[in-house]
């Protein structure tokens, strides 16, 4: 900063060599001001008391003239006052400024950016037509400019003395671009940016739910540059404008009736006014006549707390508007330093007959009046009217003039090194006084902080104004809420839903939207060609939920959820086993002890009877172990019921492989012993000897070895485990078993097919031996079933879906054990119970004696 502050007076020091020889001469004519007062240091003031002028000839034959300016704008005077009576308390007071008098100089800028340009120029050159020999570098004659009040003009205004380092002070000018210290490097303001109002209104208008708005902007930066900030926000927010329509209150008819016909045809019920009250009291008759009513208005600071425009707006076009204020706030003194109007006669007795008249609707009698005007008397009394200048609801905006007044005050007290008293009463330099200026922060007596950011804008701190008509049919400004920018960004808008009365009269929030929101379980699906608040509600595919209304997207659940009807919450996904609870497995579960239990009684039969010709005859010993592995074959099938687990899993796969390899090794044996006794019976046939007892227990240990061999090797490559199928089904989830090893479990599977292929081959051949040795046939037909029911087995294992696998499983197990155990055991029990008389050896070797 010290090194600006160099390169700066370097450049200065080489402007005023250069110019030490040149003498400066006031171009055109002199503009005077409207109020004066002298003092050792003054403070400029630029306000736009007349609204209208009348345009200077410009044929360029002539020397143009002033501006002729009319239509008082009371307002003005009102600021003027307030600069006024902040600069005589400041010269009252002993404790600023103790020894320095301010004084004023303030111009009329008729509401013209060129005459405020030249106003500008003015207050920093003076008014001098002669031409003296002093170097055009001297001093500026003010210290600062209060002032535009609008902010186009003061952009043009602060544009202009920018480069001398003047700093201009608004107590109104809103606009964002004028926080640009590129452009503006000497502008401040005591009125908050169009940045934060922008910023504030958007989150206002989501607050309520509209996303689907309408805007008119007043055709200049303030309303191009807010409106173009409110609609970043607001599509940040996910608010769309249908139309955003610029409107100056020079417009002519034929477009104000465009703006009315685009409007009308809108479906958007909520329109935002970046305009100020001017340009309001031009649309409110035209809205009036075209019946423009029923719309939620949402304004800015510059019209929402008007009382002229709520006067004007006779068909309550407005009723129900919200907006931002600057919030109330009061100067101790001021309200009756304004009524007291005899302070703007001393400063300048010119334009206080001008304000007179029009303050009193009377005229002063001259000698060429012949007009029947009321006279003015000069004793009329302020209590006796009623108008904007008594209308004291600017009163926040008379105090940002204050402020600026005295943020002057207290920066010259630290750059003059005032205490006691000031040591020097010279005009401190420009670029030194707007630096620290830029820093200065203090408290005013009524307690308001007052300072600047690096921006030069103040804190921004808004009212929420709503637009209420009492029970005695009279409009009131009613607060329902705050804005304040130095909190935290949730905490910033603070409303009060209860105090608020909506357009029309009504107590429901109105709704403006281009679609309804998407409920949960649905998410939104922009409609072509139109803007991302007009969408369509997609219902969230299967698996996918949203709990939001309004969701762009559905969330996947997790692989264990799956989404529930409504498509709103992911619950847990059903689970699916065979369990003992259920009707199948219960079922299952009955048929496998009902087999176990047919299979004990058999056996207890056949031990009994062990000593009988029948039992003895067909084995006892293999069948006996037949019975056995029968039983666990049956009851090997409970394992594959219940959730899987660890160990569950291996022994339900072990056990029935090694189980059925032990049956079917005894048929295999006893289709053996069959063949051979029959061989034996043979002239000079000795094979018996072969395989007895001793070889028949080893073929059966042998065979069934293999099988533990392959299952050991099974579970050490890839055992199976419990396993969640999520790919099945998308809605539930599988609990199963899984293989492992596929292979492992196709071995013990194909030595199990292998063996009762054997087994039903050789009892095929021994089919035609003679019927009391027909044992063989009916092993036959029982390897014909187990074979019949594995070869099914198969396709229906792998295209069973879900816990019908293990059933299907299940029943391949439980069917081909009730073959064997009825194809082999339920004759010999028939003859044993029913028919004792043929359990005798002469009916068993009846056929081969004769």
């Amino acid at each position: 900063m010290e090194s600006l502050f160099t390169i700066l007076h370097v450049i200065m020091a080489i402007m005023n060599f250069s110019g030490a020889n040149e003498t400066c001469t006031l171009q055109g004519e002199s503009a005077y001001p409207q109020l004066f007062k002298e003092g050792d240091i003054i403070v400029g003031g630029i306000f736009p008391f007349h609204s209208a002028w009348e345009s200077p000839d410009l044929s360029y034959l002539d020397k143009p003239h002033l501006l002729k300016c009319w239509s008082l704008d009371f307002r003005a005077f009102q600021y003027s006052q307030s600069l006024i009576f902040a600069i005589e308390e400041i010269n009252n007071s002993s404790l600023l400024l103790p020894g320095v008098s301010l004084g004023y100089t303030i111009y009329d800028t008729c509401s013209s950016i060129l005459m405020g340009i030249k106003v500008a120029m003015a207050l920093i050159n003076g008014n001098e037509q002669t031409d003296f020999s002093k170097s055009c570098s001297k001093p500026a004659q003010v210290q600062a400019i209060m002032g535009e009040t609008y902010s186009s003009a003061s952009m043009a205004v602060a544009k202009s003395v920018g480069p001398f380092s003047i700093p201009i002070i608004s107590h109104y000018s809103t606009c964002t671009c004028l926080s640009d210290k590129q452009k503006y490097p000497s502008f401040l303001r005591t009125i908050p940016s169009d940045y934060y109002q922008s910023r504030a209104l958007a989150e206002m208008v989501k607050y309520f739910g509209w996303t689907w708005i309408g805007a008119i902007r007043r055709d200049d930066d303030y309303g191009n540059s807010g409106m173009a900030a409110f609609t970043e926000v607001a599509e940040q927010l996910g608010i769309c404008l249908e139309y955003s329509l610029p409107f100056y209150k020079t417009y002519s008819q034929e477009k104000i009736l465009r703006i009315i016909q685009e409007i009308k045809s809108s479906t958007s019920r909520v329109i935002v006014g970046f305009l100020d009250d001017w340009d309001l009291e031009v649309l409110l008759p035209m809205f009036s006549e075209h019946n423009v009513t029923g719309y939620q208005w949402v304004g800015t600071e510059a019209w929402i707390s008007d009382p002229v425009l709520v006067a004007q707006d006779e068909h309550n076009i407005l009723q129900g508007a919200i907006g931002l204020s600057i919030p109330q706030n009061t100067v101790t003194g001021l309200k009756d330093f304004i009524m007291d109007i005899y302070p703007l006669k001393k400063a300048g007795s010119a334009i206080f007959t001008e304000f007179w008249e029009a303050l009193f609707t009377c005229k002063y009698k001259t000698q060429n009046d012949t007009e029947d005007v009321q006279v003015c008397t000069g004793k009329e009394k302020l209590s006796d009217i009623k108008n904007t200048f008594t209308d004291m609801s600017q009163m926040p905006i008379f105090a940002n003039v204050y402020k600026g007044v005295y943020a002057v005050a207290h920066t010259l007290h630290n750059v003059l090194g005032c205490t006691q008293t000031c040591p020097t009463k010279k005009q401190p330099d420009p670029l030194t006084f707007l630096e620290h200026l830029k820093r200065v922060h203090f408290k005013t007596k009524d307690g308001e902080e007052v300072y600047f950011d690096n921006n030069g804008d103040p804190a921004a701190k808004y009212e929420i104004i709503n637009w209420q008509t009492s029970r005695e049919q009279k409009h009131e400004f009613v607060t329902v809420g705050f804005y304040d920018s130095t909190f935290p960004a949730q905490n910033r808008l603070t409303i009060n839903m209860a105090s608020f009365v909506w357009a029309q009269n009504s107590n429901q929030v109105p709704v403006s939207v281009c679609s309804e929101s998407c409920p949960p379980g649905t998410r939104k699906a922009v409609q072509k060609g139109k803007p991302a608040c007009c969408f369509d509600c997609i219902p969230c595919a299967e698996g996918e939920i949203s709990n939001v209304t309004d969701s762009i997207k559905c969330e996947q659940c997790d692989e264990d959820y799956w989404s529930n009807p409504h498509r709103d919450e992911c619950v847990k996904k059903e689970i699916e086993y065979l369990s003992y609870e259920e009707t199948m497995g219960i079922l299952l579960m009955s048929v496998s002890i009902i087999g176990a239990f047919m299979t004990v009684i058999i056996a207890i039969i056949f031990f009994i009877h062990k000593y009988t010709p029948i039992v003895k005859a067909n084995n006892s010993e293999l069948s006996f172990l037949l019975l056995f592995s029968l039983g666990l074959c049956f009851l090997c099938s409970l394992t594959f019921i219940g959730q899987p687990s660890g160990w569950s899993c291996v022994l339900r796969h072990t056990v029935f492989g090694i189980t059925f390899v032990l049956c079917i090794s005894c048929v295999l044996g006893k289709t053996i012993v069959v063949l051979m006794a029959f061989r034996a019976t043979l002239p000079g046939s000795n094979v018996m000897k072969w395989f007895g007892p001793p070889q028949q227990r080893l073929s059966v240990l042998a065979f069934t070895l293999i099988q533990v061999v392959i299952c050991i090797f099974w579970l050490i490559m890839s055992p199976p485990f419990p396993f969640k199928n999520l790919k099945r089904y998308k809605e539930k989830i599988i609990l199963e078993c899984h293989l492992g090893s596929a292979v492992g479990f196709w071995a013990v599977l194909g030595y199990i097919g292998l063996l009762a292929l054997l087994c039903f081959v050789l009892a095929f051949l021994a089919r035609k031996l003679p019927d009391n040795f027909n044992e063989a046939k009916f092993i036959t037909f029982s390897m014909l079933i187990f074979c019949a029911v594995w070869i099914t087995f198969i396709p229906a294992y792998v295209s069973s879906p879900g816990k019908f696998t293990v059933a299907v499983e299940i029943f391949a197990i439980l069917a081909s054990s009730f073959g064997l155990l009825f194809c082999i055991f339920f004759p010999k029990c028939y003859i044993i119970i029913l028919r004792p008389e043929k359990n005798t050896k002469k009916q068993i070797m009846g056929k081969i004696i004769v």
